[in-house]
């Protein structure tokens, strides 16, 4: 990841300055730093500069620094969005990669704003080469160093920012690593020791519930999934308290951790099964949050929950028709073992009210799955889905996600979908009893809220397509998994 500087002057080889345009013209974008605009412009119109979103776009030039990018802010504005300049930031740290080191002169009048040209420069600066050996020589190493030329970066709100951006981009970059890496290497287990160091590496409790622990206790629905597999389920728990003083807000987050989803009996079509890998994002996406709010010492208690297991097909593995008893006594009748994610989250959801309420209560509790492919049908590939019990903690949230750039809409909990959960031998249903896939995902969401307490304020996060991005990258989101949530999180975190 890059390392993030700030500095009045230009000095480095490689500038990026922003691009824009209004009625046909093109305008440099430098903030207070002075350019040739004349000789850039001319240049930049035998490319065929348009000055669009996340254009991208290099000028030789003479002397220092020896090569001018651009990066396209879209219409001009006298005063741009976090998130464009987030964005913009992110593209041109990802056209410069092979580069040590580049200065950053686009436009902002505020801490906030720096604040995104930052997180855009450390977030774009990512590659995932962990398996790579003979081909690893042609990849090019992300940007090592970027700068924010800036009037007020010597500010103390600007280093926090700098600070800031640092420790959310390791967090994000770590969720995109888990995401990334083939189930070969990651499993429940895998997953759960190596949270665990860096959790006491950082001062954050944790526990992990083996397979056996599972059993004793009654998660069925964590055990029931796991079950067909080589490699046992397991729950993490992590726990962090704030160093002094008494928590300003007490929240829980629980994660889906599917290391691997096959769709057990109800095996999923061999196209497009690979990238059922990032079915753990959720879970990833929950610990690399607790991670980043211990190292920013927030004033804030949290308990994560990350429940793990691996859908696979063996002669253990549920049947439909099977019936689990989820942690607390509700059985459940596994209509589709493809249908995993809502049992396991099921354990967690139980486990975590039961936690915070000897705790003293919760403020939130949020529950973060790669859940439906029926959110990808209704929202597409980058907006993610908020479900909830209580509006003003789903307003609190999405405030916090459009602070941090992320895109999430809230969707419905209709109830007259509930009565398709209904099931005549248990007391719920995982799917939907008539088999319809309509409203797939207010289905799954309301399914979940018969795990929680109507009084304990309740979000649930459905991040199926934005968790992994199988296209082409785009402003500072590589291909691959993307580490969606993890900003809205702490930001949510940040507003208690």
């Amino acid at each position: 990841m890059a390392t993030l500087k700030t500095s009045e002057d230009q000095k480095s080889e490689i500038l990026v300055i922003g691009l824009s345009s209004k009625d046909g013209k093109l305008i440099i974008e430098s903030g207070s730093t002075h350019v040739n605009s004349k000789a850039i412009l001319a240049a930049l119109a035998d490319l065929g500069a348009s000055g669009g979103a996340e254009e991208v776009l290099k000028v030789p030039s003479t002397g220092n620094p020896r090569l001018i990018v651009t990066t396209g802010l879209g219409e001009n504005k006298s005063d741009y969005p976090s998130e464009t300049l987030r964005r913009a930031a992110g593209a041109a740290t990802r056209a410069i990669a092979g580069h040590k080191i580049a200065d950053f002169a686009l436009p902002h009048k505020n801490v906030s704003q720096f604040a995104a040209i930052a997180e855009g420069i450390a977030l774009g600066a990512y590659n995932f080469t962990s398996f790579r050996s003979s081909s690893l020589k042609n990849q090019k190493a992300p940007l090592a160093t970027g700068i924010v030329l800036s009037k007020i970066g010597n500010s103390v709100d600007a280093k926090h920012a700098l600070k800031r951006a640092t420790i959310l981009a390791t967090q994000v970059h770590m969720v995109r690593n888990l995401v990334n890496t083939p189930p070969s290497h990651l499993n429940p287990a895998s997953f759960s020791n190596d949270m665990k160091k860096i959790a006491t590496k950082l001062g954050v409790k944790s526990e992990i519930f083996n397979e056996s622990a599972l059993k004793s206790k009654g998660f069925g629905g964590i055990t029931g999934v796991g079950q067909g597999s080589a490699n046992p389920p397991r729950l993490l728990h992590l726990s962090y308290t704030p160093a002094s003083g008494k928590p300003k807000a007490r929240v829980a987050l629980v994660g889906k951790g599917i290391t691997f989803d096959s769709g057990g009996l109800a095996l999923k079509p061999a196209a497009g099964m690979e990238a059922m890998k990032c079915d753990m994002a959720g879970a990833a996406a929950i610990v690399a949050t607790i991670f980043a709010a211990a190292q920013l010492n927030l004033p804030v208690a949290i308990d994560g929950w990350a429940a793990l297991a691996e859908n696979m097909i063996s002669d253990t593995a549920q049947r439909p028709s099977d019936v689990v008893t989820i942690y607390g006594g509700k059985t459940i009748e596994v209509l589709n073992p493809d249908a995993e994610g809502r049992l396991v989250l099921a354990d967690a959801l139980v486990k975590a009210q039961e936690v915070g309420k000897k705790a003293g209560g919760l403020d939130a509790l949020v529950d973060v799955a790669t859940l439906t492919g029926a959110q990808g049908i209704a929202l597409g590939t980058r907006t993610s889905a908020v479900m909830t019990n209580n509006d003003a903690l789903s307003i609190k949230f999405l405030e916090a996600a459009h602070t941090s750039g992320e895109l999430f809409w809230p969707m419905p909990l209709p109830e007259e979908l509930r009565a398709g959960l209904d099931s005549p031998v248990a007391d719920m249903g995982n799917i939907s009893n008539s088999g319809s896939r309509q409203g797939g995902m207010l289905i799954a969401g309301l399914f979940l809220r018969e795990f929680v307490e109507p009084q304990v304020p309740w979000i649930h996060l459905d991040i199926a397509s934005p968790a992994y991005n199988e296209q082409q990258p785009h402003g500072y989101t590589a291909v691959g998994g993307t580490g969606v949530a993890v900003r809205s999180l702490l930001a949510l975190l940040e507003s208690f």
